[in-house]
């Protein structure tokens, strides 16, 4: 993979992170417990969106993390190369996810695998 190629990724990478970062710069870390408000269905929906609130900044968090494991992946010369089979990850494939860490083939194994 040539330098400009690497920049392209690295600029996209941090971008996502931006993103990810301006989202939650409105939204609280955790959801506040308030006192019980409405009747049964008016709790049961604020249940609801905060358990919602949490799973998605579970997810944005290991994003954040994968995101921050490819960066450093280019810093180490190790991006675009499959951490399980050493072949390189296609283009299209790094264009999609550029965090990702495996080859098509292998990421479809490790997911029919679970």
């Amino acid at each position: 993979m040539n330098a400009a190629d690497l920049q392209r990724y690295k600029r996209s990478l941090l971008a996502k992170l931006d993103e990810l970062s301006a989202t939650h710069a409105d939204a609280s870390l955790a959801p506040t417990a308030a006192e019980p408000m409405g009747d049964l269905v008016d709790q049961a929906n604020a249940d609801a969106k905060a358990d919602l609130r949490i799973r998605l900044q579970e997810s944005d968090a290991h994003l954040v993390r994968a995101i921050e494991d490819a960066l450093a992946r280019i810093t180490q010369d190790r991006f675009g190369v499959c951490e399980t089979c050493g072949s390189p990850i296609t283009k299209a494939r790094l264009e999609a996810v550029p965090w990702t860490r495996l080859c098509r083939d292998c990421k479809e194994r490790e997911q029919s695998a679970a």
